[in-house]
């Protein structure tokens, strides 16, 4: 009925707040590293007396489907369940531990090593992902999460991610990219990326020789990602709020481009409108203010490392290389990865 983010920082409060939820403010005292999730909803829920049932959804589960979510909110409340957690399926042999100085051996835990069975051919054990706890307000007061009536709800493996080490974030970003949930929209195949020229072809640096003629620099990685993109039926178009046709002309790209383009998002929609696509099959990359709107607006949006922070906020990825230092190339990727996506979908 209500979707609610609790925090005591400032920033997260007011991107959620962007994003449509509601903020509970937490205190001090559930806001220290020790705090608990139980201590955190058990002083929302004594602010909120009109909460009958919580669904505490862990953020470092980012895979989460809203279909996983809407058939736990009806088990509890039309089959009856106090409490729902989330598990998935695994398929690993557990051995005792030894502690070292022990003067024992290690024992099987949940096979026979004597009839030891093929992996695949096991049933597996369940375990808890973490991505969700659901349950009843009677329990959570009482100091529980799990507790009653309990169900399970085993999710699939590709939606279970959890994130809790800095290795985990490389991993968790590739399975988000194949399965995590894009919106009720489905995801449509890429038709024209625009690139904005200085700051992400470009470094956005200047050089000014002695005679007043102006250099840039870019990286060649960049062009090969803007080649790979043609080759899969990409087109790629440049924009700038400058004059840099004598750039573009050193550059030798072959690319349709616009320069001293004073509303940007005015020629993105001039562009979109022309080709006949939908924003959908737009992406773009910028890493300006001005870039911000058309950001908001493409299908597929990224800004590299050193963009601005309202460039970031705005962006769906933001690439781990800066602008002029391989960013187009990895956008590129990004896109490719997202279209398998799509053709994925398509075969299924």
């Amino acid at each position: 009925n209500s979707i609610w983010v609790s925090t005591d920082h400032d920033e997260i409060e007011k991107v959620a707040k962007q994003f449509g939820a509601q903020v509970h403010r937490r205190s001090p005292e559930v806001s220290q590293d020790s705090s608990t999730s139980l201590e955190a909803i058990r002083e929302f829920l004594n602010h909120h007396h009109e909460v009958d049932i919580v669904g505490n959804i862990q953020a470092t589960s980012p895979c989460l489907h809203p279909s996983d979510l809407i058939k736990v909110a009806d088990l509890i409340q039309k089959e009856g369940f106090d409490s729902v957690f989330s598990v998935v399926r695994r398929h690993q042999f557990r051995w005792s531990e030894v502690k070292k100085g022990e003067n024992k051996m290690t024992e099987p835990q949940n096979l026979n090593p004597a009839k030891r069975y093929r992996r695949q051919d096991w049933p597996g054990e369940l375990y808890e992902n973490g991505s969700f706890y659901f349950a009843k307000r009677h329990l959570i007061e009482k100091g529980y999460l799990q507790g009653g009536k309990m169900a399970y709800y085993e999710m699939r493996a590709e939606h279970s991610v959890d994130i809790d080490i800095d290795i985990d974030w490389p991993i968790a970003e590739q399975r988000v990219l194949s399965f995590g949930y894009f919106g009720k929209d489905p995801l449509k195949e890429v038709k024209l990326l625009v690139c904005s020229i200085d700051g992400c072809l470009t470094n956005g640096r200047i050089y000014v020789t002695e005679d007043q003629k102006e250099m840039v620099s870019y990286d060649y990685r960049d062009i090969v990602g803007i080649d790979l993109l043609k080759k899969r039926g990409i087109q790629v178009r440049l924009i700038s709020e400058r004059d840099c046709s004598k750039t573009l002309s050193a550059i030798q790209l072959g690319c349709t481009a616009k320069v001293s383009a004073t509303n940007k998002l005015q020629v993105l929609e001039e562009w979109q409108k022309d080709m006949g696509l939908s924003w959908k099959e737009v992406a773009y990359l910028g890493n300006e203010e001005s870039d911000v709107e058309c950001l908001k607006k493409a299908g597929m949006s990224g800004v590299p490392a050193d963009a601005c922070a309202v460039a970031q906020k705005a962006a769906g990825y933001i690439c781990k290389s800066s602008g002029g230092c391989g960013a187009v190339r990895e956008f590129a990727e990004h896109i490719f990865l997202l279209l398998e996506k799509v053709n994925s979908a398509r075969k299924q």
